[in-house]
């Protein structure tokens, strides 16, 4: 298999120019668990494991590998390779990492489109839905909305889900499948172009890894069987992977996610609400924080009905979210500052002790 089969085009091409790797070969990582990698070349797959370098040299966790991410590579046994450096990303999905103040995580590089499946069941959220767009669209990534399972409801139920969520998501296709009889999949292909890559993302259940069976015509992924009593279906995606599909399109599967933080990349919420962003501008106060104020525009139109109350409701929480996350990574910068002037005196206290 050539390079050009997962992803490799004249974008990746140039870089390999500009960083001219004649030492080292080509791969992309597909496969990435507990910082062990799988990379995939023109040779085949190898398990990879990064340098000492890289590793010192790293100042976040998001300066380590990631799915999606073209790396230089060298062979030092068999079937493993060293990953020595990483290609500039021409896209980032982060969110907020779990249980870690004023970090991110990434959950994949280099993505085009993302499949943001969601279950029309008990489990279904708009608001879940509107969170997975602010973090495609602060990456530049083209998110398709799957709304899966809808064997579990009538054509009525459906026709109004749908609109429910056409009324709160402007311009971004909207595609209803069943994993069990295969409608709409055959929709959801014509969207999948040759050598471009593409992300799920969803919580565990909603049919991630059916999908991706029915969109490969493979068992792929394993998967349980719906549960009767919760309308939920299980599968044991516990990694991230990259799969190359028989017509040409790339596709990263992920584990599922109970949270999806929301950090502090540029734009990712002015595109979502765009509409609570125009309306702002005509507020009466510069500084309205759009709760309280008299003369808020947002106000009014939720008042108004023209601005759908929990469409409101959830960007103020995921505004005032982005702002803690912003508020708490200065903070840590700080005390990062701070240690660092600490040490430094420390060693020059040490230092004139000796004399």
């Amino acid at each position: 298999m050539k390079l050009e089969h997962f992803g490799y085009n004249s974008r990746i091409e140039e870089l390999r120019i500009q960083h001219n790797p004649t030492d080292f070969e080509i791969g992309r990582i597909i496969s990435e668990h507990k910082e062990r990698y799988i990379v995939k070349t023109e040779k085949g797959e190898f398990d990879a494991e990064i340098t000492g370098n890289l590793r010192y040299t790293a100042d976040t966790r998001k300066d380590f590998p990631a799915v999606g991410d073209w790396v230089t590579i060298s062979e030092y046994d068999d079937h493993k390779v060293l990953i020595h450096s990483i290609f500039p990303r021409k896209t980032i999905i982060e969110r907020q990492a779990i249980g870690k103040q004023g970090e991110k995580q990434v959950i994949a590089t280099n993505i085009d489109f993302a499949f943001i499946v969601q279950a029309i069941d008990r489990d279904f959220n708009i608001n879940r839905v509107e969170r997975y767009l602010t973090i495609c669209n602060a990456s530049n990534v083209k998110p398709i909305i799957i709304l899966s399972k809808i064997d579990l409801i009538d054509d009525t139920t459906l026709i109004d889900l749908i609109s429910r969520v056409q009324e709160r998501v402007k311009q971004v296709p909207v595609i209803a499948i069943s994993n069990m009889s295969r409608k709409g999949i055959e929709r959801v292909k014509t969207y999948i172009a040759r050598g471009k890559t593409y992300c799920l993302l969803g919580s565990s259940g909603v049919g991630k890894s059916s999908f991706l069976n029915n969109l490969s015509g493979k068992q792929l992924m394993n998967t349980n069987m719906i549960s009767t009593s919760t309308n939920k279906g299980r599968h044991i995606t516990s990694r991230r992977e990259l799969i190359v599909l028989d017509n040409g399109g790339i596709i990263i599967d992920n584990p599922g996610m109970r949270e999806v933080g929301i950090v502090d990349s540029v734009g990712g919420l002015e595109k979502t609400f765009e509409k609570i962003i125009k309306l702002s501008k005509n507020c009466k106060f510069k500084d309205c924080t759009h709760t309280i104020e008299i003369g808020c525009a947002i106000i009014s139109a939720v008042e108004s009905e023209k601005v759908d109350k929990l469409f409101y409701e959830n960007y103020l929480k995921m505004k005032r979210e982005k702002e803690h996350f912003e508020s708490t990574v200065t903070e840590k910068r700080k005390k990062d500052k701070n240690f660092g002037k600490m040490v430094k005196q420390f060693k020059n206290l040490k230092k004139s002790s000796k004399y």
